[in-house]
């Protein structure tokens, strides 16, 4: 991200008050990208993700009572029911998996909370040097957790060093969660959370062709079914988004029009 800020010619000042959000927005995510990585490490990247997916309706929710986005009966009842579709998903993963079922479920909690967090800080902050800036200060967290706990034995936490092909694959991980996390950040400056939530509900769709192909896992039938549900419920959320914002703007556009005499 440095090379970025430098070229772009953007301030690397930070105020205490800057600092203090972007820990807090570098451990949300760290923590939550822990969390995604010890459940797809024994189940397949499609359920991970269905279960993450009950992230929208907690930003719907918190979205509401921090920042006072409308958010109506239709569409918490869209999301209710892709919770629903969740829970499809879950079962089944909770029998074959285990209580590491329930590790996508912490990020989904702590995803939302970092996208909270990430909108705060976009209304004064610039996307790429809050990307930086959260880049840094996660390297700085991680640091000593990978002191103590080398030589741990503990497989999650114990460091190893990367060797041949494993420095491609890390780097890609950086550079596209560097991509996709400025991207969510632009958006959450121009959009509310409740308008974007629905959004991250077409993912599954990219999870669930990319599982087959190079991973050759392919969801079960209620699996399948939960998904299904959750992909019926956003996609409901973006047409009564849609049918907001028209009615939004036929209203601004009335208002503006002159008064007959």
């Amino acid at each position: 991200m440095l090379p970025v800020v430098l070229i772009m010619r953007l301030s690397l000042r930070l105020s205490a008050r800057a600092l203090g959000h972007t820990t807090l927005r570098a451990l949300l995510l760290l923590v939550s990208t822990f969390a995604f990585v010890s459940g797809i490490q024994v189940m397949p990247l499609a359920d991970a993700l269905a279960i993450v997916f009950v992230e929208p309706f907690i930003l719907l929710i918190l979205g509401h009572f921090l920042f006072g986005d409308q958010v109506g009966p239709r569409r918490i009842a869209a999301c209710a029911v892709g919770f629903v579709g969740v829970l499809f998903v879950i079962q089944p993963s909770l029998a074959a998996f285990g209580l590491v079922a329930l590790w996508p479920l912490a990020t989904a909690v702590l995803f939302a909370l970092y996208m909270l967090v990430t909108r705060a800080i976009s209304a004064w902050m610039h996307p790429v040097t809050m990307q930086f800036h959260t880049s840094w200060t996660g390297l700085v967290l991680s640091l000593p957790v990978m002191v103590i706990a080398d030589g741990s034995g503990i497989p999650a936490l114990d460091p190893v060093w990367p060797a041949g092909w494993n420095w491609l694959w890390l780097f890609m991980v950086g550079f596209w969660a560097a991509v996709s996390h400025m991207c969510m950040t632009y958006a959450l400056k121009f959009a509310p959370s409740a308008t974007l939530a629905p959004l991250h509900y077409l993912e599954i769709v990219t999870a669930v062709i990319l599982g087959y192909l190079i991973f050759d896992d392919f969801p079960n039938a209620m699996t399948f079914g939960g998904i299904a549900v959750i992909v019926a419920s956003g996609l409901y959320i973006i047409h009564r988004e849609r049918l907001t914002a028209r009615a939004k703007a036929r209203t601004t556009r009335l208002t503006l029009l002159p008064e007959e005499p």
